[in-house]
C-alpha cells in the first residue's frame, strides 16, 4: 500500500472542520482542547468507520464464514496492513493488536524479557519514563531478582547519553525507552539508542504513544526490537493499539494470554498455538476499535506526518515564546528536540488550580504529574499544567491560553 500524502499547504481551519467535538462552548466558552498527550479528539471519518462496522458487518472475526464475518475480517486485517505500513514493519505478522501500549510493554516484559533475565541481570529505562514503562519492569525485576537500572536527564529534560551509555553494561540484558516524552516533549535519540544497545547485544524496546501522532516512524530504520503505539493518541478510538515486533524475536515469545483465536487446537493433552500475530491475541478482539485505528492511520497519512510535524513545531515554539512573557511561568522540559507538548508551573500556584481556573475560560489542559511522577520529583515540582498540541490546535487557541494564564495570576495576585 502507498502512503498518500496531502499535496495542498496545511489548512488548520479545514482541518478542524471534520472533527465534531471542536464545535461546542465549555462554561460559555469556546472549547480550545490542548490535552493532546492524554487523549486525541476524533474525525468524523473515524467515527463511521466504527459506525459502520456496527451498522453492516458486525460480525467476529476469523471464525464465520457467512458474509459479515468475512467482511468484518477483512476490514479489521486490512487495518493491520495499515498499522504495518505505517510503522514501516517488514511484514503484518510483526504487528500484533493490543489495548495499547501499555499491554504492548506488559506483554514484552512478561513473554519476552522475563525468561530471559535473573538474579546479577539488569533492565535499563531512562528517568522520563510514564509509569507504564516503570512499573512493569519493576514487577519482572521484582520476581526475577533483576535490577532496574535509570539514567538521568539533564537540566533541560534531554537524556544524558554519557550517563546511559555508561549504564548499558556487560550486566544489561533489556532496553526500554520512551521515544518522546509524555511530560516533558523531549525526543530521544531512538536510533542512537538502538546502536549502542546493539553494539552490546541488547534489544530495545521504544514506547512510541507520544511520537506517533506527531512525527514519522520507521521501525526498520530505527531498528527497533519491539515498538508500540496507541491509537487513541492518534486520533483513532481508545483501547487498542499495535505492538510491533521483529518477527525473528516473535517466533521465540510464549503466549501472554490463553483462550481463543490465539490457538490451533487444543486437547487436555496439549495445545497448539496459533501463528503470527494471532498467538498474542487471544479471546475476540476490539474489532471496532481495529478498525477505527485504521481509519485513523489513513487519516494521519492522508495529512502527512511531515505536514503535521512542522505545523506542531511551530505552535510548540509559538506557546513557548508568549508563555515566558507571563511574570512567574516557568517552562519544564527545554531539550532542543522537543514534539507537541510545553509543560510550566506558575510561581505560587497550584498546577490544579490554574487548570481549574483555564477551565472556566473554555480551555482545556492537563495539570498533574502526567503518570511520570520521577520527572516532577527531578525538576523539584508536584505537579505540572501541560499544553499539548495536535493537527487542529491554532495559535488563537494559544493566545487564549496565554490570556487565561494572566487571569490566573491577578487572581491569586
Amino acid at each position: 500500500m502507498e502512503r498518500t500524502v496531502m499535496t495542498t499547504p496545511y489548512d488548520v481551519e479545514k482541518v478542524r472542520a471534520g472533527f465534531p467535538v471542536l464545535h461546542q462552548e465549555v462554561h460559555g466558552k469556546p472549547l480550545a482542547y490542548l490535552d493532546n498527550a492524554a487523549t486525541s479528539q476524533k474525525p468524523e471519518v473515524v467515527i463511521e468507520a466504527m459506525k459502520h462496522y456496527y451498522e453492516a458487518d458486525n460480525a467476529n472475526v476469523h471464525r464465520g464464514v457467512h458474509q459479515l464475518s468475512e467482511r468484518a475480517t477483512r476490514d479489521y486485517e486490512d487495518a493491520r496492513a495499515k498499522v504495518q505500513r505505517f510503522m514501516n514493519a517488514a511484514s503484518s505478522k510483526e504487528v500484533v493488536f493490543v489495548r495499547g501500549t501499555t499491554e504492548a510493554i506488559n506483554l514484552v516484559a512478561y513473554s519476552f524479557v522475563r525468561p530471559l533475565v535473573g538474579k546479577g541481570d539488569e533492565v535499563l529505562i531512562t528517568a522520563m519514563e510514564h509509569h507504564s514503562n516503570i512499573v512493569p519492569w519493576q514487577i519482572l525485576c521484582e520476581e526475577t531478582g533483576a535490577t532496574l537500572r535509570v539514567a538521568p536527564i539533564n537540566d533541560d529534560g534531554a537524556l544524558d547519553m554519557e550517563a546511559f551509555s555508561v549504564l548499558l553494561s556487560d550486566k544489561t540484558r533489556f532496553v526500554s525507552v520512551t521515544h518522546v516524552s509524555n511530560a516533558l516533549g523531549t525526543v530521544n535519540p531512538v536510533r542512537e539508542i538502538v546502536r549502542l544497545s546493539h553494539e552490546k547485544g541488547v534489544p530495545v524496546m521504544v514506547d512510541g504513544a507520544q511520537a506517533a501522532p506527531h512525527i514519522p516512524i520507521d521501525v526498520r530504520a530505527i531498528d527497533a526490537d519491539f515498538y508500540a503505539i496507541s491509537s487513541h493518541k492518534m486520533y483513532g478510538p481508545t483501547g487498542v493499539g499495535a505492538l510491533y515486533g521483529k518477527e525473528s524475536l516473535l517466533e521465540t515469545m510464549r503466549p501472554y494470554q490463553g483462550g481463543g483465536d490465539m490457538i490451533k487446537s487444543v486437547t487436555f493433552e496439549k495445545t497448539v498455538y496459533n501463528d503470527l500475530p494471532y498467538r498474542f491475541e487471544a479471546g475476540t478482539p476490539n474489532i471496532s476499535g481495529a478498525i477505527g485505528f485504521g481509519a485513523a492511520v489513513d487519516y494521519l497519512e492522508g495529512l502527512g506526518l511531515e505536514a503535521v510535524a512542522a505545523h506542531e513545531d511551530a505552535l510548540v515554539s509559538y506557546c513557548t515564546e508568549r508563555l515566558l512573557t507571563v511574570p512567574g511561568v516557568r517552562i519544564i522540559g527545554t531539550a532542543p528536540d522537543k514534539a507537541s507538548v510545553v509543560s510550566f508551573t506558575l510561581e505560587g500556584v497550584h498546577p490544579h488550580d490554574i487548570g481549574t481556573l483555564l477551565d472556566l475560560e473554555g480551555v482545556a489542559v492537563r495539570t498533574g504529574h502526567h503518570c511520570a511522577q520521577p520527572v516532577m520529583e527531578r525538576f523539584g515540582v508536584p505537579a505540572t499544567c501541560r499544553a499539548s498540541f495536535g493537527v487542529y490546535n491554532t495559535t488563537a487557541e494559544i493566545d487564549r491560553l496565554v490570556e487565561a494564564v494572566k487571569k490566573v495570576k491577578e487572581v491569586f495576585g
